[in-house]
């Protein structure tokens, strides 16, 4: 059986020794949805049925002590990797324990991978997969890296109309194949994604690998890649240099003609958390390839598909946020010390609301961030083009930190692995990592403004939406517009540019969602004052009463 197994179990064995008391009992049995306040506000803002089949399904599906259990045995039982069978054969397979399938399978079933591109017309399909995916990744974030890339390959796949009409019906199916064959005949596939290299990392122009025209679109490729993501895929998105320069290829497990494509994995990497995810050295020598977009024009190509991982990215680490402080409230209100309740303590309360109102900024800014997904005009596409390196680079960060706090909160028991937040806490950082670090974030934030200066008029429009509503946000905002023109001038200052952009945005958010109590604390805490550490609020602040919004039961 798992170690964690009495975790996500009612009942509890009588002590020889002992009477068992003053202990939580799981949090499992809570609907992620029905139970979410802040996240049920947003829907409600925006006008989606509350009672969404699909959201409070998965809500209730995920809130299960088997469910829970799952994520636990697919991170404890990592993927192995096999490059021949018994026969000497190679087969590059990735095998993974069956939880991880399951998991992935449920996800698919409920269109995580692909609910914006099912539901073209649909309004508001991109706050649905939001919701959706913010609640699955709650349970197990692993299999986000997968489920992303498939979601956010289908700009890229669509700049080769024969690459579409061959692959999109199968990345839209809600049918989850693994199974390492053909694709052809296969009813669902997943795509992953092979971009950096050894000498290059982040700076992809630096790759070596060559491609090799061999008629129409297709090409040869021969190279290594660094960091392949879910090499269990069905087929990659990869960068590799022509004639004309770097250019973006599809490159498919196995060839059209079913035979094995030139794809050898390596190693997999042994990461500090990402458990359940298998991530990838790989070779390709002499590998099948299809063009996707213009020959030389690979960063364009697959600029789209950067930003929805961004976003997912987003979204990954708000809902690791959440599921940190939901484990918090639900100990804290059950926990006593010198005979009080956590919760009723004043100290307590400070640091745990303070966590609140940073969850709560981070979802009000993702939730933003989708809005512009489905109201793609010429002003949110350019608000989009900042927002979703902002919040990338702060929202990652600040989980990083915030994961760390809510341990600290749950004492010795908070720190043992039988509990999820040892699990959290190692893997908030690969948000901050993938696509693009922070330094990454921030100089993409410098280049956006550079090259669309009109950029930071629409960043101001949205802020001047709030204006009037808080006296700590006009005067923030008013110093802001005089600040950022020298910001601009100064790489070394990115950071703080990121930052003083973010928290501008997340308060408001928070204005424009009409909740004063969560709004006004957040302008006053992180607008006026620079403290390091979580649980140092000013007195006046309703601590309890922000703390409860976020409590589910």
């Amino acid at each position: 059986m798992p170690k964690h197994t009495k975790m996500v179990s009612n009942s509890y064995p009588s002590s020889e020794t002992h009477e068992v008391f003053n202990q939580a009992k799981p949090f499992e049995s809570i609907n992620l949805f029905s139970s979410d306040q802040p996240l049920r506000e947003i829907f409600k803002r925006r006008n989606v049925e509350l009672d969404s089949t699909s959201l409070v399904q998965l809500g209730e599906i995920l809130s299960k002590p088997e469910w829970i259990n799952k994520g636990f045995q697919a991170n404890e039982n990592t993927p192995k990797f096999h490059s021949h069978n018994r026969f000497g054969q190679r087969i590059d397979e990735i095998e993974f324990h069956p939880a991880y399938h399951d998991l992935m399978r449920l996800a698919i079933q409920h269109k995580i991978h692909a609910y914006p591109w099912i539901h073209k017309n649909k309004e508001n399909a991109h706050l649905i997969r939001m919701g959706l995916f913010y609640m699955h990744s709650q349970i197990e974030a692993g299999t986000g890296c997968p489920l992303s890339m498939t979601f956010a390959c289908v700009p890229a796949l669509q700049k080769n109309k024969n690459v579409a009409e061959e692959w999109l019906p199968r990345i839209v199916s809600n049918a989850y194949d693994h199974s390492n064959r053909v694709s052809s005949n296969k009813t669902g596939a997943t795509i992953g994604m092979a971009m950096t290299e050894k000498q290059g990392g982040t700076d992809v122009r630096a790759n070596t690998t060559l491609a090799k025209h061999v008629g129409n679109d297709v090409y040869e490729l021969t190279g290594h890649k660094w960091f392949c993501s879910a090499p269990m895929c069905d087929a990659f998105l990869t960068l590799a240099q022509t004639e004309k320069g770097l250019t973006c290829f599809l490159v498919p497990r196995w060839k059209p003609d079913g035979s094995k494509n030139a794809f050898y994995i390596q190693r997999i990497k042994d990461k500090l958390g990402n458990k359940s995810n298998a991530s990838a050295e790989i070779e390709y020598r002499g590998a099948f390839a299809q063009i996707l977009g213009e020959e030389g024009r690979g960063v364009p190509t697959i600029i789209e598909m950067v930003g929805l991982t961004r976003y997912d990215c987003m979204i990954g680490s708000t809902a690791l946020m959440r599921r940190a402080v939901s484990e918090v409230i639900h100990h804290i209100s059950r926990r006593k010390v010198m005979g009080r309740l956590l919760i009723d303590q004043p100290l307590m309360q400070n640091v745990v609301a303070d966590l609140c109102l940073e969850f709560e900024g981070a979802l009000a800014m993702t939730t933003r961030a989708s809005y512009s997904l489905d109201h793609s005009t010429a002003e949110e596409n350019l608000l989009l083009r900042l927002l979703l390196p902002i919040g990338k680079y702060w929202i990652c960060k600040r989980a990083t930190q915030l994961a760390g706090e809510a341990m600290e909160c749950l004492g010795g028991n908070g720190y043992v692995e039988q509990t999820i937040l040892p699990r959290i806490y190692r893997e908030v950082p690969v948000n901050s990592i993938w696509e693009g670090s922070g330094n990454v974030q921030c100089l993409d934030i410098l280049r956006a403004l550079d090259k669309s200066p009109e950029i930071l008029a629409v960043y101001f429009n949205e802020l001047d939406k709030a204006k009037g509503k808080n006296s700590s946000f006009d005067d923030y905002v008013r110093h802001l517009k005089i600040e950022i023109p020298k910001m601009l001038e100064n790489p070394f200052s990115a950071r703080i540019l990121a930052e003083k952009l973010a928290k501008g945005f997340q308060a408001c958010q928070l204005i424009l969602n009409e909740n004063s109590l969560v709004a006004d604390a957040y302008c006053e805490t992180r607008l006026k004052e620079n403290y390091l550490q979580f649980g140092t609020l000013a007195n006046g602040i309703f601590a309890k009463e922000i703390i409860e919004r976020s409590r589910m039961a």
